[in-house]
């Protein structure tokens, strides 16, 4: 074979691998072209839409009138004392309903995953019912349990001291709504603590009990570092869902009027405080920079959350120099 036929076939095998990979890059392209277009329709260009919004006095109704008026919505925000109440509403639910919900969570799968208990599938399936349940059936049932003059538990409580009526759904509505809001999760969050603990090695349980550990040892120092990761998992998720929590507080609230639905202080939420701002007052440029706000407020927490991972979350496969070890 002389030289040029060589390099001849060199040439017509590299146009054939050539064709190949276009080929294979336009086939991918159309693979993911339906999620590509969903996303930037559906994800980016509203984001976008909604950075905009949130630069204009905007009101929902008379676009042509709208002007620009750059950060005044966000200048706004911080100079306005029922976003303030809202804030620190969220904060402090979010600091009581979060960690709670992660600790009983986390014990009901531990207890759920004991070997050797009778009915554990019924338990299991009975704790995981109340995620199942309708979010407006939730609220009817506990607003009959809970209700300031008429609820059952207000009965059960005048039975022991005649003519008293605990306000649950007024002043204590941030306390009633982490108990509905715990009840509700109880399931979602159990089953994946759970599938965390079915995956722990058995291997590791049962050498830390021939190095002699004891339940308590054994949880400390093999259970609870093996479902950091699940923790960490959690732990992220539930904070994003606290800030974001809308539909429960709004539907137990007391007294709902038509344009002028205002929860008690105690459970006037953050997203409540945009929702109003939104379709009470039609002030739809300050809602969008309410909420574009919020979501600087959980990125910098997502982000400090990850950035402290590093101290407490313990991965099998640890990567140093780029490698596994």
């Amino acid at each position: 074979m002389t030289s040029i036929q060589l390099l001849g076939r060199q040439r017509s095998a590299r146009r054939r691998k050539s064709t190949r990979d276009r080929r294979r890059t336009t086939s991918f392209y159309l693979f993911v072209a339906p999620w590509l277009l969903g996303f930037v329709l559906l994800s980016v260009a509203p984001l976008c839409i909604g950075f905009f919004t949130s630069l204009t006095n905007y009101d929902g109704f008379d676009l042509a009138g709208s002007r620009f008026i750059g950060m005044d919505n966000y200048t706004r925000a911080f100079t306005d004392d029922r976003m303030a109440l809202s804030l620190s509403r969220t904060l402090l639910w979010t600091a009581i309903n979060t960690p709670l919900w992660l600790v009983v969570t986390f014990g009901m799968a531990l207890a759920l995953n004991q070997k050797g208990i009778k009915g554990q599938g019924f338990f299991r399936t009975l704790y995981y019912m109340p995620s199942i349940i309708p979010v407006v059936g939730v609220v009817w049932i506990w607003k009959i349990i809970l209700d300031n003059n008429f609820g059952l538990l207000n009965a059960i409580i005048s039975i022991f001291r005649p003519g008293t009526a605990v306000p649950f759904l007024s002043i204590y509505a941030l306390q009633s709504l982490s108990a509905i809001s715990l009840w509700t999760g109880l399931g979602s969050g159990m089953v994946i603590f759970l599938a965390g603990l079915q995956n722990i090695p058995e291997e590791l349980k049962e050498a830390a009990r021939i190095d002699g550990a004891n339940v308590l040892q054994l949880f400390r120092h093999v259970t609870l570092p093996m479902m950091t990761p699940v923790i960490f998992f959690q732990l992220v998720l539930g904070l994003i869902s606290a800030f974001q929590q809308l539909v429960l507080p709004m539907l137990l609230a007391p007294g709902q009027e038509a344009g002028g639905w205002n929860p008690p202080k105690s459970s006037y939420l953050y997203m409540i405080h945009a929702y109003r701002q939104l379709f009470v007052y039609q002030r739809y440029g300050y809602s969008t920079a309410l909420l574009w706000l919020l979501f600087v407020v959980i990125l910098a927490l997502t982000l400090l959350i990850f950035r402290t991972a590093r101290y407490w979350v313990f991965y099998e496969a640890e990567v140093e120099g780029g490698r596994e070890r």
